[in-house]
């Protein structure tokens, strides 16, 4: 029927050295929530998601559209909507802890094969 979870029992996976996240995920609804070292940068990315994204703490920097041309700055109780393909990119500007909800979920996050993560530290 119901699972209960509790964020300090979820696995903690190391994304970079730089992002760290804990992963719960059901069939139609994702949410993580991650740590980031200041400077991350999540590179330009769109996908066919709509996403949720709120600051827990730390100060969060995002362009939106192809041309990134809308800026937005998020701090600790913004939340934001992301719908569905609009590309977005994010630079962490100090320690950041956020939390992202996807519909649905991330299977690439879930399979790791979210490369254009990974390579943010190289």
């Amino acid at each position: 029927m119901v699972e209960k979870q509790n964020w300090e029992s979820i696995p903690n996976e190391e994304v970079t050295p730089s992002m760290h996240r804990k992963i719960v995920s059901g069939e139609k609804l994702m949410v993580a929530r991650m740590k980031f070292k200041d400077g991350f940068v999540v590179p330009l990315h769109h996908h066919v998601h709509e996403q949720i994204t709120q600051v827990i703490s730390g100060h969060m920097r995002f362009w939106f559209g192809e041309n990134k041309e809308q800026v937005m700055d998020l701090f600790p109780g913004d939340i934001i909507v992301i719908p569905s393909n609009v590309p977005h990119e994010a630079l962490m500007i100090g320690e950041v802890e956020g939390m992202d909800a996807w519909a649905p979920p991330r299977q690439d996050w879930l399979d790791k094969t979210d490369d254009y993560l990974r390579k943010g530290d190289e």
